[in-house]
């Protein structure tokens, strides 16, 4: 393909490049191939670095608005009783925070996090969403997908 180009000067400057249609279009789904490979190789230098992957159901329940705590628990196998004394609290102190009855304390949170092998981030954003209005269900998600 013959590219003819364009170029209109500002000042003597190059200022804009026109270029026809077939050309951009090309240009736009390299740019996206480009992005691709690259968000490929970043997640596989996570991976390698021993970033977990997180399971689609976990993502689906927090999406649906299940407590992180309760479903990260859950997920690596733990009972309420288990986490509530790793973590130095009692297990009614840890259900009714699962439960949204009681909101943690930093310091309560940061160790369930620790306990749970996740950071803060995981389970205090999270349920910061779950008290404001979803923007998305995991159905709505899986209805975007192609």
């Amino acid at each position: 393909m013959r590219m003819t180009v364009q170029i209109i000067e500002k000042d003597g400057k190059p200022e804009w490049a026109i270029v026809p249609y077939a050309i951009y279009a090309q240009l736009m789904e390299d740019t996206e191939l480009l992005q691709d490979i690259q968000d490929y190789e970043a997640a596989k230098l996570s991976i390698d670095k021993g970033e977990e992957l997180v399971p689609s159901r976990v993502t689906y329940a927090i999406l649906d608005g299940q407590n992180p705590i309760k479903v990260w628990r859950e997920y690596r196998g733990l009972t309420q009783q288990k986490l509530a004394d790793v973590t130095g609290i009692s297990k009614a102190y840890l259900s009714q925070i699962e439960n949204g009855k009681r909101t943690g304390s930093i310091e309560v949170t940061a160790n369930i996090a620790n306990a749970l092998q996740l950071s803060l981030d995981d389970i205090v954003s999270t349920q910061a969403c779950i008290v404001r209005p979803r923007l998305r269900s995991s159905q709505q998600v899986r209805e975007l997908r192609p």
